[in-house]
């Protein structure tokens, strides 16, 4: 298993200090909601589960500490504030699979590591990984709201919001991740996925997992 030893709870204690509202906020219901929330997503997108796996495809996650045959080099070349570097491939990265050079611009700023010149960082320091993902969760980047706001309950949609339907629940924070390709699609297998992944865990905190799973209603941001 490629990430074997790599994703300890301990760097995942440690990075969540750097974030202290994360699992923090509310009830201890929707603290729980929130880790859980969480805990599926990452899981996810570094699923190594499949259909007849032992304890079930949900058991199976932070598998991979970067995406296998990534398809481009994750380059918007649009984007000045945060240029790519030749040579430099911003492919998912650590558990939430943080892709894109106006990710790592922003979150190496915020984290301490140089993103744009040594995304690798990302996949080879426990810490940074598990600081990238909840970076990504607790960082609004407008219009989008944060996956942490959602989750606690702190989301206040906007007039566009509520045009695409964008409710809170669960499926809007899939919606914040990965709403280009995976919203506003029927059954899409892998939103199902990501609630499978959910399901198993608030069942494990013993707590509900609220309304609103999918985003196959909303139009991605």
């Amino acid at each position: 298993m490629p990430s074997k030893r790599f994703y300890t709870y301990d760097s995942f204690i440690q990075a969540t200090r750097c974030f202290p509202k994360f699992g923090n906020i509310g009830s201890l219901i929707t603290r729980k909601r929130e880790v859980a929330a969480f805990l599926a997503q990452i899981s996810h997108e570094t699923t190594g589960g499949w259909p007849t796996a032992p304890d079930g495809p949900y058991a199976w996650g932070l598998c991979f500490k970067e995406e296998v045959s990534p398809q481009s080099n994750y380059c918007d070349s649009t984007n000045t504030q945060w240029p790519c570097v030749p040579g430099k491939s911003y492919k998912g990265r650590g558990p939430i699979q943080l892709s894109w050079n106006y990710n790592y611009g922003p979150a190496g700023k915020a984290l301490g590591f140089d993103g744009l010149n040594k995304p690798e960082t990302v996949s080879n320091n426990s810490l940074i990984a598990f600081k990238t993902g909840l970076w990504f969760w607790m960082t609004v980047q407008k219009p989008k709201p944060s996956c942490h706001d959602v989750m606690v309950g702190k989301y206040v949609p906007t007039e566009a919001d509520l045009a695409a339907n964008r409710t809170a629940g669960y499926g809007l924070v899939t919606n914040i991740i990965n709403g280009g390709l995976e919203c506003g699609i029927a059954g899409d297998g892998r939103v199902n996925d990501r609630i499978g992944y959910f399901q198993r865990y608030a069942k494990l905190f013993n707590v509900d997992t609220g309304p609103n799973l999918d985003c196959e209603n909303q139009k991605s941001f």
